[in-house]
């Protein structure tokens, strides 16, 4: 199972985009709130119900793990914090896009490897910050900003089902 993770704030375009594009390559994908709440409202007023609340999943089956950006406080989730540091740590695949790779940066796991993010966000990404719109670099993806979702969602479907299922939703979808 593959986990997308919602704070209050998220951008709705990165996190709907990627879930919907996903779902379409039959990707299994669980998307969990870290608020409490299962509803979670986004940075522009778009309320989206999680499937799962972060302190009721077990993520024994963990396979790539997505950070919509937006939410810049993900790192506040101490239970996140610690999944993504074993996942990095087992050399599992992480995902993240706009500011959120600047949550990967702040706990240390872009040591090593190459990432982008949203303007302003560098600082927290270090000497990892090499720009480009969707970088992969050994077990982790980021990608630029909003504008980027489609093509970040299809790098993760490549990545997660192979290129004919990339390539099938991407026909489909009339990209």
């Amino acid at each position: 199972m593959n986990y997308l993770f919602l704070d209050n704030g998220f951008e709705e375009i990165e996190a709907v985009t990627t879930i919907d594009l996903l779902r379409r390559a039959a990707v299994s994908l669980t998307t969990v709130s870290i608020t409490g709440q299962l509803m979670v409202k986004g940075a522009h007023d778009i309320t989206v119900k999680a499937d799962a609340l972060i302190e009721d999943t077990d993520f024994a089956d963990a396979g790539m793990l997505i950070l919509p950006g937006g939410a810049t406080k993900l790192d506040a989730s101490a239970k996140l914090c610690d999944l993504l540091r074993r996942h990095n740590e087992d050399g599992k695949q992480i995902a993240a896009i706009c500011a959120a790779p600047a949550v990967l940066g702040r706990l240390g796991l872009l040591e090593g490897k190459q990432a982008t993010c949203y303007p302003g966000c560098e600082a927290d990404l270090g000497e990892s910050y090499v720009g480009g719109l969707v970088v992969e670099s050994k077990n982790i993806i980021t990608a630029k900003g909003p504008g980027l979702s489609s093509d970040f969602a299809f790098c993760l479907i490549e990545k997660l089902a192979g290129s004919e299922a990339a390539d099938r939703v991407y026909d489909a979808a009339q990209y």
